[in-house]
């Protein structure tokens, strides 16, 4: 029987976003100690109408109402684009073990560009991170989705 990866997870999220006509940014959130897959999520700041409702957010919310936790020290975050300012603190609040994500987003990255989140002397916890995972799929989608959608090459 073949699983899915982790990344995996978070792509097939994306292209739900895609498919919704919302920027293709998937997230899944995994148990470390059992591979479990715990919650997964995209981005719907259309759909709801508000403009923190990322991938990020959305998925730490559902993992910690379905493990009954407010902190996530047992799970790793998977996103298929560097996350922002905003999202990388959530990730910092929720104390991930890891964060593995695909896409760079030299633009509004909040982990290896821009605010650099993780650097900061007011952040109480940095996570593991794996930048680059399936990078170029990653990319490709968003490329897709603001060529074909948006009618824009940026």
């Amino acid at each position: 029987m073949y699983t899915l990866k982790p990344m995996d997870h978070a792509f097939c999220e994306a292209e739900k976003a895609f498919s919704e006509r919302e920027v293709p940014i998937g997230a899944a959130i995994i148990e470390t100690s059992t591979g479990n897959l715990i919650a997964t999520s995209h981005n719907e700041m259309i759909q709801r109408s508000d403009p923190t409702a990322h991938a990020e957010l959305l998925v730490i919310q559902k993992a910690c109402q379905i493990l009954g936790l407010s902190r996530l020290e047992s799970c790793d975050i998977y996103v298929t684009l560097e996350p922002c300012p905003m999202c990388a603190q959530a990730i910092s609040f929720a104390r991930f073990r890891r964060l593995y994500f695909g896409a760079y987003d030299p633009k509004g990255g909040g982990v290896d560009h821009g605010a650099q989140i993780f650097q900061a002397s007011s952040c109480h916890h940095k996570p593991e991170v794996v930048g680059g995972m399936n990078e170029a799929k990653c990319a490709q989608l968003l490329i897709q989705f603001f060529q074909k959608v948006r009618g824009t090459s940026s």
